[in-house]
């Protein structure tokens, strides 16, 4: 029985030499060991085995990046408005004994010395360019916290605001800013576009005015070519016109037909007359279609006899030929 006892305890001090000496370190973790409260060496991942009762793991370290939740904070831009900013800090260790032994937390180190940087980098622009500044804040936060994660074997990756919330009445302010300023886009827009139409609609009228002038100028060139070609046709018809006659009173029989046709417009211009008017003055010689026939027909023979004349007068009708 005793023997049992003995095995028992045997078999428990070796497991628990085991448990002290046998350490697993997983993927992505670095455990740092300490001899005798001094620094012995840090472990990487895989199974180490440690000397019992002298050997322990006094700190566990993660390489993995971390993220870190920034409270938010109160800020005072270069204009004095103050500003509530909250953000991300990402970070990562690299150096699991500097991170043990440089600083006792540098989780709070790093949210402190986001905070303070922070504060100061907002402190340094004004409140219009603080959204379009984010970058520039990120940027001087990392590198103010670099600097310093040096020693405590911490390496800063990036900072990320999350929000940005100015004072209730610098919103409504904004926010009327951003109105007014979209409303004078707007009008602009507006007034571009009703410059841009009134011109277009001055050269529309300009070139109609050019073209109608043009279309006016082409109607009066062909009217009047129109009108002149009719005074040629007209001039040239009544010249043919006049030679045909002056041919037919040379041939036998044209004085005579002259004379019948002279008498017989005669007679129809007079009953035309006497048609249409109620009141007439009556020649005395209302009768005498003799003479006033010889009279037209001593006009033909004068006209036929001026070509033949060249330039002297001709000789007065003798008054046998107006009794004829």
């Amino acid at each position: 029985m005793e023997t049992f006892i003995a095995l028992g305890v045997l078999i428990a001090f070796i497991f628990i030499i085991l448990l002290k000496t046998a350490v697993v370190v997983p993927q992505r973790m670095e455990y740092v060991v300490e001899r005798l409260g001094k620094y012995r060496k840090t472990l990487q991942a895989g199974l180490h085995i440690l000397i019992p009762f002298f050997d322990r793991v006094a700190y566990k370290r993660s390489m993995k990046e971390e993220p870190i939740d920034i409270a938010a904070q109160t800020g005072i831009t270069s204009d004095n408005v103050t500003l509530e900013v909250d953000g991300v800090l990402y970070l990562q260790v690299i150096d699991a004994k500097k991170s043990a032994y440089g600083i006792d937390n540098y989780h709070f180190a790093a949210a402190q010395l986001a905070m303070t940087s922070l504060r100061s980098a907002i402190g340094k622009i004004e409140l219009d360019k603080t959204f379009e500044a984010r970058e520039t804040l990120n940027g001087q936060v990392v590198l103010a916290l670099d600097e310093a994660a040096e020693n405590w074997g911490v390496k800063v990756l990036r900072y990320e605001i999350k929000d940005i919330k100015p004072p209730r009445t610098v919103l409504d302010a904004m926010e009327k800013q951003m109105k007014a300023e979209r409303e004078k886009r707007a009008e602009i827009a507006r007034s571009e576009a009703i410059k841009q139409s009134t011109i277009n609609r001055a050269e529309g009228d300009r070139a109609e005015a050019i073209s109608l002038s043009e279309g006016e100028k082409m109607k009066r060139i062909n009217e009047a070519e129109g009108r002149a070609q009719e005074i040629m046709l007209v001039a040239e018809a009544t010249a043919q016109g006049i030679r045909k006659v002056a041919e037919a009173l040379t041939i036998p029989g044209g004085s005579e037909a002259a004379n019948l046709d002279v008498a017989k417009s005669y007679i129809a211009q007079f009953g035309n007359l006497a048609r249409e008017n109620n009141t007439m003055i009556i020649p005395s010689n209302l009768t005498d279609v003799t003479s006033m026939v010889a009279a037209a027909m001593s006009t033909i023979k004068e006209v036929q006899k001026a070509p033949k004349t060249t330039g002297q007068p001709s000789p007065a009708p003798s008054p046998a030929g107006q009794q004829a």
